[in-house]
């Protein structure tokens, strides 16, 4: 399904059951089916090893659209059952929901998921050695179950570990995405983040990307490399090809995502390619949106376009975020000449080798007129 249509999906999750259901029936159920088990399957992270053989039935009115999974030592594959292809042999597990249900349960605000039409029905319980000894089909019917209720949030270092993103590891880093974007995962949000990893290798990359799409399940997430890697675009992923620098390619980028709500650089490093990236981007993220800068620590490396010595040279990238924490107070500063960021920095918070920059009008005022902000002068004292 194209990007559009999932973003549609994502919108009609958070409203009533007719509205999910008429936005079926617009997008075609059978198209939004195949979505709903590419996202279930992408959660469940079912294992390579056991083998189990799942049918799912999605209902959608009177149509009833079928998938068969199966599970062993080479991997997981899934396909569409068609009219007269259906495997005869009888499956581990039948599991059955309603269509509207499972599009609320993957991409719904998290506690409005239900399984009040969920039947799953297990294909060996005439066999009674089976009640002696759990069976595979158990832990991969439990994984998709899972994957639909969402019963607990998976952390952000648990994630960049199962996707082998350097955020955590080399970096600490999720502790803090955590602190600042925790409160978002349940939103429908629109995530670019530039650089996608695997250096100039095309067949490697996409880590973070895939650790975003699990941490926010309800996001579109955009990646930007300078190097082609549209092949790692699947589900709520896109990558697209620009360099982070060019004004040009950041508006083509934007063409296709739209205003972001989080922007993450963590691109070529260098200081130029960061500054020009943000110039462009920050006025076109939404308010209430967060500009994120990884790797900071290149600010100091003049082969990135640092400065071995010069801490505040604006023309680095610690630099240059040390002008916007003058910004949050630009009302209050006399003689300082206004700067297009002022209006809008609403936060700033900064950590070892990372930065956030909160996006909020700024607007609200300087102290009252009367106050004295010249030198204070002393006290004549009369002989």
């Amino acid at each position: 399904m194209e990007r559009h249509g999932i973003g549609k999906l994502i919108s009609a999750a958070g409203g009533t059951a007719d509205g999910i259901t008429a936005t079926i029936g617009g997008l075609g159920a059978h198209d939004v089916a195949a979505a709903a088990v590419e996202e279930l399957l992408h959660r469940a992270d079912l294992p390579a090893g056991p083998e189990a053989t799942i049918h799912l039935r999605l209902r959608h009115g009177t149509t009833t659209i079928r998938y068969g999974v199966e599970t062993g030592p080479a991997g997981v594959t899934c396909r569409p059952h068609r009219d007269g292809d259906e495997p005869s042999a009888a499956p581990d597990v039948t599991l059955t929901q309603d269509l509207t249900e499972v599009v609320r349960c993957l991409f719904g605000p998290r506690g409005t998921q239900t399984s009040a039409s969920r039947v799953i029905r297990w294909g060996h319980l005439e066999d009674p050695t089976a009640f002696d000894r759990p069976l595979p089909a158990y832990d991969v019917v439990r994984r998709l179950v899972d994957a639909l209720d969402r019963p607990y949030a998976i952390g952000l270092a648990e994630l960049c570990v199962r996707y082998g993103s350097d955020k955590w590891g080399h970096h600490t880093y999720p502790r803090r995405y955590e602190q600042h974007f925790d409160h978002l995962r349940d939103q429908p949000l629109t995530i670019l983040e530039i650089g996608v990893g695997g250096f100039g290798d095309q067949g490697r990359g996409g880590a973070s990307l895939e650790v975003w799409r699990r941490y926010f399940p309800r996001a579109l997430v955009y990646g930007l490399d300078i190097v082609d890697k549209s092949h790692l675009s699947t589900g709520r992923v896109t990558v697209l090809q620009g360099d982070q620098s060019s004004p040009t390619d950041l508006a083509r980028v934007l063409e296709v995502t739209g205003r972001p709500d989080i922007v993450i650089d963590d691109g070529s490093h260098v200081s130029p390619h960061l500054l020009a990236s943000f110039a462009y981007l920050f006025p076109h993220l939404r308010d209430g949106g967060r500009y994120v800068m990884e790797d900071l620590q290149t600010s100091y490396w003049p082969f990135f376009g640092g400065r071995a010595s010069t801490y505040n040279d604006p023309a680095t990238s610690l630099g240059f975020l040390k002008t916007l924490i003058e910004g949050l107070h630009h009302e209050d500063i006399v003689g300082r000449a206004p700067a297009a960021t002022d209006p809008d920095i609403g936060g700033l918070h900064f950590y070892h080798n990372l930065a956030f920059i909160e996006k909020e009008r700024n607007l609200d005022g300087g102290a009252p007129s009367w106050i004295p902000r010249g030198v204070k002068q002393a006290a004549q004292v009369s002989g």
